[in-house]
């Protein structure tokens, strides 16, 4: 792996990552917005990770030299679900959004939940921001020492 995959491997983690703190961000500020239903980030990793991945490839690869097949790396967001979990129902009979028996269905977000969801998300922003610097360096030493 060199010193521009780690940086495209720490780039595609900040996408992902600031993607989640925009969703959890969002979830908090509709926390009181009746029939609000909250949203959930979904991560997968960019190449297939797992044993079974790593033998399919060394498979398709019998004749080489026998090395592992080299992984990129790196995380993307795979999508937005929504949270099943209903949430509680208020009797408000003068609420435009209210049904035929008076009541609204509030939000289904927990602060506390998406706040916590919010600081992970931001810590692992910043361990890749500390990655992607950490590589920038090394690229400059490297120029250096080449000079």
């Amino acid at each position: 792996m060199g010193i521009l995959d780690s940086i495209n491997i720490g780039e595609s983690a900040l996408s992902a990552h600031g993607k989640r703190i925009e969703i959890a961000a969002k979830n908090i500020a509709n926390v009181d917005t009746p029939n609000y239903v909250r949203k959930i980030p979904t991560l997968a990793a960019l190449d297939d990770i797992s044993f079974t991945g790593l033998l399919n490839r060394m498979k398709d690869d019998t004749f080489s030299t026998g090395a592992l097949p080299v992984q990129s790396g790196g995380v993307r967001l795979t999508g937005v679900v929504e949270d099943p979990t209903p949430g509680e129902l208020m009797y408000a009979p003068g609420h435009p959004d209210a049904d035929r028996n008076g009541y609204v269905r509030r939000s289904n977000v927990n602060p506390m939940v998406d706040m916590a969801d919010s600081i992970l998300a931001s810590r692992a922003y910043e361990a890749n921001i500390a990655v992607v610097s950490i590589a920038k360096s090394l690229a400059q030493k490297a120029v250096e020492i080449g000079r």
